[in-house]
Protein backbone atom coordinates (compact mmCIF):
# COMPACT_ATOMS: atom_id res chain seq x y z
CA UNK A 1 0.00 0.00 0.00
CA UNK A 2 1.37 3.79 -0.69
CA UNK A 3 2.56 5.78 2.18
CA UNK A 4 0.62 8.93 3.02
CA UNK A 5 3.80 10.28 4.56
CA UNK A 6 5.80 10.22 1.00
CA UNK A 7 5.52 11.99 -2.43
CA UNK A 8 2.36 10.69 -3.29
CA UNK A 9 0.53 11.39 -6.30
CA UNK A 10 -0.34 9.57 -9.83
CA UNK A 11 2.58 9.15 -12.00
CA UNK A 12 0.77 11.16 -14.48
CA UNK A 13 -1.22 14.63 -14.55
CA UNK A 14 -5.00 14.24 -13.25
CA UNK A 15 -7.65 15.07 -15.69
CA UNK A 16 -10.81 16.52 -14.68
CA UNK A 17 -14.41 16.44 -14.53
CA UNK A 18 -16.37 19.30 -15.03
CA UNK A 19 -20.06 19.24 -13.39
CA UNK A 20 -21.48 23.37 -13.93
CA UNK A 21 -23.16 25.17 -11.79
CA UNK A 22 -27.02 25.41 -12.61
CA UNK A 23 -27.44 28.04 -9.77
CA UNK A 24 -24.20 30.38 -10.97
CA UNK A 25 -24.93 33.62 -9.94
CA UNK A 26 -26.26 36.16 -13.20
CA UNK A 27 -23.82 38.79 -14.52
CA UNK A 28 -25.16 41.46 -11.93
CA UNK A 29 -25.47 39.78 -9.41
CA UNK A 30 -21.36 38.68 -9.19
CA UNK A 31 -20.62 42.15 -10.20
CA UNK A 32 -22.71 43.73 -7.39
CA UNK A 33 -20.74 41.20 -5.38
CA UNK A 34 -17.09 42.54 -6.59
CA UNK A 35 -17.87 45.79 -6.81
CA UNK A 36 -17.73 45.58 -2.68
CA UNK A 37 -16.49 42.03 -2.10
CA UNK A 38 -15.04 42.60 1.50
CA UNK A 39 -12.47 39.47 2.35
CA UNK A 40 -13.66 35.91 2.37
CA UNK A 41 -17.18 36.91 2.85
CA UNK A 42 -18.63 35.74 -0.84
CA UNK A 43 -17.38 32.69 -2.51
CA UNK A 44 -17.56 31.67 -6.42
CA UNK A 45 -20.16 29.10 -8.07
CA UNK A 46 -17.68 26.29 -8.32
CA UNK A 47 -15.01 24.34 -6.46
CA UNK A 48 -12.25 21.54 -7.28
CA UNK A 49 -12.34 17.91 -5.00
CA UNK A 50 -9.20 16.05 -4.99
CA UNK A 51 -10.17 12.04 -3.42
CA UNK A 52 -7.32 10.34 -1.91
CA UNK A 53 -7.13 6.85 -0.37
CA UNK A 54 -4.26 4.67 0.83
CA UNK A 55 -5.01 1.84 -2.03
CA UNK A 56 -5.63 4.10 -5.29
CA UNK A 57 -3.75 7.20 -3.91
CA UNK A 58 -4.67 10.39 -5.68
CA UNK A 59 -7.90 10.15 -8.09
CA UNK A 60 -10.83 11.27 -9.19
CA UNK A 61 -10.46 14.98 -9.74
CA UNK A 62 -13.47 16.67 -10.23
CA UNK A 63 -15.17 20.91 -10.66
CA UNK A 64 -18.31 20.93 -8.97
CA UNK A 65 -20.72 23.49 -8.11
CA UNK A 66 -19.63 25.13 -4.40
CA UNK A 67 -21.27 23.55 -1.75
CA UNK A 68 -21.30 22.12 1.32
CA UNK A 69 -19.37 19.26 2.64
CA UNK A 70 -20.67 15.89 3.56
CA UNK A 71 -19.11 15.02 6.77
CA UNK A 72 -19.46 11.95 8.85
CA UNK A 73 -19.66 13.03 12.24
CA UNK A 74 -16.31 10.61 13.21
CA UNK A 75 -14.47 11.90 10.63
CA UNK A 76 -10.53 12.01 11.71
CA UNK A 77 -10.13 15.96 10.60
CA UNK A 78 -12.58 16.68 13.11
CA UNK A 79 -11.36 14.52 15.98
CA UNK A 80 -7.68 15.03 15.79
CA UNK A 81 -7.12 18.21 13.38
CA UNK A 82 -5.28 16.57 10.71
CA UNK A 83 -5.86 19.27 8.18
CA UNK A 84 -3.50 22.05 6.55
CA UNK A 85 -4.56 24.67 4.19
CA UNK A 86 -2.98 27.43 1.67
CA UNK A 87 -3.67 30.83 0.29
CA UNK A 88 -2.58 32.49 -2.82
CA UNK A 89 -4.47 35.16 -5.32
CA UNK A 90 -5.23 35.79 -8.91
CA UNK A 91 -4.64 39.18 -10.16
CA UNK A 92 -6.57 40.52 -13.54
CA UNK A 93 -3.87 42.58 -15.40
CA UNK A 94 -4.66 45.48 -17.56
CA UNK A 95 -5.41 43.46 -20.52
CA UNK A 96 -7.56 41.33 -19.08
CA UNK A 97 -5.78 38.35 -18.28
CA UNK A 98 -5.49 36.31 -14.95
CA UNK A 99 -2.26 35.52 -13.19
CA UNK A 100 -0.86 34.16 -9.82
CA UNK A 101 2.07 34.67 -7.81
CA UNK A 102 4.64 31.60 -7.63
CA UNK A 103 2.19 28.57 -7.15
CA UNK A 104 5.05 26.37 -7.19
CA UNK A 105 6.23 27.38 -4.15
CA UNK A 106 2.77 27.41 -2.48
CA UNK A 107 2.74 23.51 -3.80
CA UNK A 108 5.87 23.12 -1.85
CA UNK A 109 4.78 23.94 1.39
CA UNK A 110 1.82 22.57 1.04
CA UNK A 111 3.70 19.38 0.57
CA UNK A 112 6.05 20.28 3.35
CA UNK A 113 2.80 20.97 5.56
CA UNK A 114 1.25 17.16 4.52
CA UNK A 115 4.68 15.73 5.39
CA UNK A 116 4.53 16.85 8.83
CA UNK A 117 0.68 16.17 9.29
CA UNK A 118 1.06 12.94 7.87
CA UNK A 119 -0.76 13.98 4.78
CA UNK A 120 -0.85 12.36 1.08
CA UNK A 121 1.45 15.30 -0.81
CA UNK A 122 0.27 16.69 -3.78
CA UNK A 123 2.23 16.98 -6.57
CA UNK A 124 3.12 20.76 -7.70
CA UNK A 125 1.54 20.01 -11.13
CA UNK A 126 -1.72 18.64 -10.07
CA UNK A 127 -1.70 21.60 -7.35
CA UNK A 128 -0.92 24.43 -10.16
CA UNK A 129 -3.63 22.65 -11.62
CA UNK A 130 -6.14 22.29 -9.59
CA UNK A 131 -5.72 26.11 -9.64
CA UNK A 132 -6.28 26.28 -13.35
CA UNK A 133 -9.53 24.45 -13.19
CA UNK A 134 -11.16 27.33 -11.07
CA UNK A 135 -10.22 30.00 -13.12
CA UNK A 136 -11.47 28.00 -16.30
CA UNK A 137 -14.72 27.72 -14.58
CA UNK A 138 -15.09 31.03 -12.13
CA UNK A 139 -12.25 33.81 -14.17
CA UNK A 140 -15.02 36.36 -14.48
CA UNK A 141 -15.31 36.49 -10.40
CA UNK A 142 -11.67 37.91 -10.65
CA UNK A 143 -12.32 41.25 -10.19
CA UNK A 144 -10.78 44.52 -12.13
CA UNK A 145 -10.39 47.51 -9.79
CA UNK A 146 -7.57 48.63 -8.28
CA UNK A 147 -5.59 46.42 -5.60
CA UNK A 148 -8.76 43.17 -5.54
CA UNK A 149 -7.69 39.82 -6.57
CA UNK A 150 -9.62 36.54 -6.70
CA UNK A 151 -8.14 34.66 -3.30
CA UNK A 152 -7.78 30.99 -4.12
CA UNK A 153 -7.71 28.39 -0.92
CA UNK A 154 -6.44 25.46 -1.68
CA UNK A 155 -6.99 22.80 1.55
CA UNK A 156 -6.45 19.26 2.62
CA UNK A 157 -8.49 17.31 5.50
CA UNK A 158 -8.31 13.85 6.68
CA UNK A 159 -12.21 12.42 6.48
CA UNK A 160 -12.39 8.73 6.94
CA UNK A 161 -14.59 7.86 9.62
CA UNK A 162 -12.23 6.18 12.10
CA UNK A 163 -11.48 7.05 15.72
CA UNK A 164 -8.17 6.25 16.43
CA UNK A 165 -4.98 8.24 17.00
CA UNK A 166 -3.40 7.08 13.54
CA UNK A 167 -2.73 8.82 9.95
CA UNK A 168 -6.36 9.28 8.05
CA UNK A 169 -6.49 6.39 5.29
CA UNK A 170 -8.66 8.54 3.53
CA UNK A 171 -8.34 12.52 2.43
CA UNK A 172 -10.11 14.88 0.27
CA UNK A 173 -8.04 18.04 -1.30
CA UNK A 174 -10.23 20.89 -2.40
CA UNK A 175 -10.27 24.42 -3.60
CA UNK A 176 -12.88 27.24 -3.05
CA UNK A 177 -12.30 30.83 -4.35
CA UNK A 178 -13.35 33.69 -2.63
CA UNK A 179 -12.83 37.63 -4.36
CA UNK A 180 -11.41 40.20 -1.84
CA UNK A 181 -11.29 43.81 -1.89
CA UNK A 182 -8.22 46.51 -1.61
CA UNK A 183 -6.82 45.45 1.95
CA UNK A 184 -5.81 48.94 2.18
CA UNK A 185 -8.92 50.91 1.27
CA UNK A 186 -7.40 54.50 1.93
CA UNK A 187 -4.11 54.07 1.80
CA UNK A 188 -1.29 52.01 3.17
CA UNK A 189 -1.36 53.09 7.22
CA UNK A 190 0.56 51.56 9.83
CA UNK A 191 -0.77 49.94 12.79
CA UNK A 192 -0.02 48.86 16.10
CA UNK A 193 0.82 45.11 17.14
CA UNK A 194 0.69 43.28 20.39
CA UNK A 195 3.67 41.46 22.00
CA UNK A 196 2.09 38.22 23.46
CA UNK A 197 4.31 36.98 26.39
CA UNK A 198 1.34 34.60 27.62
CA UNK A 199 1.02 32.44 24.88
CA UNK A 200 3.61 30.89 22.04
CA UNK A 201 2.92 30.40 18.90
CA UNK A 202 4.92 26.92 18.05
CA UNK A 203 7.03 25.20 20.34
CA UNK A 204 10.58 23.26 19.11
CA UNK A 205 9.33 20.44 17.32
CA UNK A 206 5.89 20.99 16.98
CA UNK A 207 3.97 22.25 13.62
CA UNK A 208 4.91 26.53 13.41
CA UNK A 209 6.28 25.40 9.84
CA UNK A 210 3.37 24.27 8.98
CA UNK A 211 0.39 25.90 7.75
CA UNK A 212 -2.11 24.31 9.11
CA UNK A 213 -5.75 25.30 11.59
CA UNK A 214 -4.41 24.70 14.90
CA UNK A 215 -1.65 26.97 14.82
CA UNK A 216 -4.09 29.54 14.07
CA UNK A 217 -6.72 28.48 16.66
CA UNK A 218 -3.96 28.48 19.16
CA UNK A 219 -3.38 32.34 17.88
CA UNK A 220 -6.94 33.72 18.60
CA UNK A 221 -6.48 34.28 22.18
CA UNK A 222 -3.77 35.91 22.80
CA UNK A 223 -5.28 38.00 18.98
CA UNK A 224 -8.50 39.09 21.19
CA UNK A 225 -5.95 40.46 24.13
CA UNK A 226 -4.93 42.47 20.65
CA UNK A 227 -7.61 43.91 20.16
CA UNK A 228 -8.35 44.43 23.94
CA UNK A 229 -4.81 46.42 23.74
CA UNK A 230 -5.92 48.69 20.62
CA UNK A 231 -3.63 46.46 18.17
CA UNK A 232 -4.45 44.89 15.18
CA UNK A 233 -2.07 42.25 15.51
CA UNK A 234 -0.67 40.32 17.95
CA UNK A 235 3.49 39.38 17.91
CA UNK A 236 5.01 35.80 19.49
CA UNK A 237 7.98 34.89 20.50
CA UNK A 238 9.88 31.62 20.67
CA UNK A 239 8.82 29.26 22.50
CA UNK A 240 12.34 27.90 24.38
CA UNK A 241 13.17 31.44 25.63
CA UNK A 242 10.65 34.07 24.94
CA UNK A 243 13.19 36.25 23.73
CA UNK A 244 13.64 35.68 20.59
CA UNK A 245 10.72 37.40 18.01
CA UNK A 246 8.84 34.60 15.94
CA UNK A 247 6.13 36.34 13.82
CA UNK A 248 2.81 37.91 14.22
CA UNK A 249 0.08 35.33 14.03
CA UNK A 250 -0.53 35.22 10.14
CA UNK A 251 2.48 37.67 8.75
CA UNK A 252 6.26 37.47 8.53
CA UNK A 253 8.08 40.15 10.22
CA UNK A 254 11.07 42.35 8.89
CA UNK A 255 13.37 45.32 10.30
CA UNK A 256 15.11 48.11 8.00
CA UNK A 257 18.43 49.17 9.41
CA UNK A 258 19.00 51.97 7.45
CA UNK A 259 18.89 52.59 4.00
CA UNK A 260 20.74 49.40 3.24
CA UNK A 261 20.15 46.38 5.17
CA UNK A 262 16.72 44.79 5.91
CA UNK A 263 17.42 42.10 9.05
CA UNK A 264 13.79 39.20 9.66
CA UNK A 265 13.55 36.23 11.64
CA UNK A 266 15.42 33.07 10.66
CA UNK A 267 13.44 30.12 10.01
CA UNK A 268 13.31 27.92 13.24
CA UNK A 269 11.34 25.40 12.52
CA UNK A 270 8.67 27.60 14.47
CA UNK A 271 8.01 30.35 11.75
CA UNK A 272 5.98 29.82 8.59
CA UNK A 273 7.65 30.23 5.41
CA UNK A 274 5.93 32.42 3.75
CA UNK A 275 6.17 33.39 -0.03
CA UNK A 276 5.86 36.92 0.62
CA UNK A 277 8.93 37.13 2.74
CA UNK A 278 11.03 35.31 0.38
CA UNK A 279 10.10 37.73 -2.52
CA UNK A 280 10.49 41.03 -0.25
CA UNK A 281 14.35 39.34 0.31
CA UNK A 282 14.82 39.02 -3.38
CA UNK A 283 13.14 42.28 -4.22
CA UNK A 284 15.18 44.19 -1.25
CA UNK A 285 19.01 42.09 -2.66
CA UNK A 286 17.94 43.05 -6.18
CA UNK A 287 18.27 46.58 -4.69
CA UNK A 288 21.95 46.43 -3.31
CA UNK A 289 20.53 45.95 0.10
CA UNK A 290 21.95 43.28 2.96
CA UNK A 291 19.51 40.63 3.85
CA UNK A 292 20.13 39.19 7.24
CA UNK A 293 18.03 35.98 8.32
CA UNK A 294 19.08 36.20 12.00
CA UNK A 295 17.63 36.02 15.89
CA UNK A 296 16.42 39.82 16.86
CA UNK A 297 15.17 40.06 20.23
CA UNK A 298 12.66 42.96 21.78
CA UNK A 299 15.32 44.57 23.46
CA UNK A 300 16.92 44.95 20.06
CA UNK A 301 14.31 46.41 18.85
CA UNK A 302 13.81 48.47 21.42
CA UNK A 303 17.35 49.90 21.63
CA UNK A 304 17.39 50.44 17.45
CA UNK A 305 14.22 52.48 17.17
CA UNK A 306 15.38 54.60 20.25
CA UNK A 307 19.06 54.60 18.72
CA UNK A 308 17.81 55.54 15.15
CA UNK A 309 19.36 52.25 14.10
CA UNK A 310 16.60 51.12 12.97
CA UNK A 311 14.50 52.85 10.45
CA UNK A 312 11.29 51.09 9.92
CA UNK A 313 9.15 47.61 10.86
CA UNK A 314 6.80 45.99 8.66
CA UNK A 315 5.02 43.02 8.28
CA UNK A 316 4.15 41.04 5.03
CA UNK A 317 1.81 38.21 4.09
CA UNK A 318 -0.30 37.16 1.11
CA UNK A 319 -3.90 38.98 2.50
CA UNK A 320 -1.64 42.59 3.37
CA UNK A 321 0.83 42.19 1.00
CA UNK A 322 3.42 44.19 3.29
CA UNK A 323 2.02 46.33 6.84
CA UNK A 324 4.08 48.93 8.23
CA UNK A 325 3.81 48.54 12.05
CA UNK A 326 4.53 51.70 13.70
CA UNK A 327 4.38 50.41 17.29
CA UNK A 328 5.11 47.34 19.92
CA UNK A 329 2.83 47.44 22.55
CA UNK A 330 3.30 45.46 25.54
CA UNK A 331 2.43 45.04 29.48
CA UNK A 332 4.18 47.80 30.63
CA UNK A 333 5.91 49.31 27.59
CA UNK A 334 5.41 50.97 23.64
CA UNK A 335 8.42 50.63 21.12
CA UNK A 336 7.41 53.11 18.26
CA UNK A 337 5.55 55.97 17.23
CA UNK A 338 1.45 54.56 16.49
CA UNK A 339 1.44 58.35 14.46
CA UNK A 340 4.93 57.64 12.52
CA UNK A 341 3.86 57.32 8.72
CA UNK A 342 4.84 54.05 7.19
CA UNK A 343 8.61 54.22 6.11
CA UNK A 344 9.85 54.57 2.46
CA UNK A 345 11.73 51.25 1.73
CA UNK A 346 8.55 49.55 3.07
CA UNK A 347 6.31 51.34 0.86
CA UNK A 348 8.29 50.81 -2.13
CA UNK A 349 9.25 47.74 -1.31
CA UNK A 350 5.05 47.11 -1.70
CA UNK A 351 4.91 49.15 -4.05
CA UNK A 352 7.42 47.08 -6.72
CA UNK A 353 6.13 43.83 -5.38
CA UNK A 354 2.17 44.42 -6.15
CA UNK A 355 3.70 46.20 -10.09
CA UNK A 356 5.37 42.92 -10.38
CA UNK A 357 1.53 41.02 -9.15
CA UNK A 358 -0.69 42.82 -11.20
CA UNK A 359 1.53 43.51 -14.23
CA UNK A 360 2.22 46.92 -14.23
CA UNK A 361 6.06 46.04 -13.87
CA UNK A 362 8.08 43.23 -15.86
CA UNK A 363 8.57 39.55 -13.94
CA UNK A 364 12.42 39.38 -14.15
CA UNK A 365 12.54 36.67 -11.89
CA UNK A 366 9.73 34.43 -13.59
CA UNK A 367 6.91 34.36 -10.44
CA UNK A 368 3.67 34.83 -12.72
CA UNK A 369 1.89 31.79 -13.93
CA UNK A 370 -0.65 32.48 -16.52
CA UNK A 371 -4.17 30.76 -15.14
CA UNK A 372 -6.41 31.68 -18.10
CA UNK A 373 -4.52 30.41 -21.10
Amino acid sequence: MASNTALDSTAYPLSFALTPSTTARAEAERDEILADPGFGKHFTDHMVTIDWTVDQGWHDARVTPYGPLQLDPASSVLHYGQEIFEGLKAYRHADGSVWTFRPEKNAERMQRSAARLALPQLSVEDFVQSIKQMIAVDGDWVPSAPETSLYLRPFMIANESFLGVRAAHRVGYYVIASPAGAYFADGVAPVKIWLSTDYSRAGRGGTGAAKCGGNYAASLLPQMQAYDNGCAQVLFLDGETGTHIDELGGMNVFFVHGTDRLVTPRLTGSILEGVTRDSIMQLARDRGMTVEEREVTVDEWRDGIASGEITEVFACGTAAVVTPIGQLKGKGFEIGDADAPAGEITLALRQELTDIQYGRLPDRHGWLTRLDA
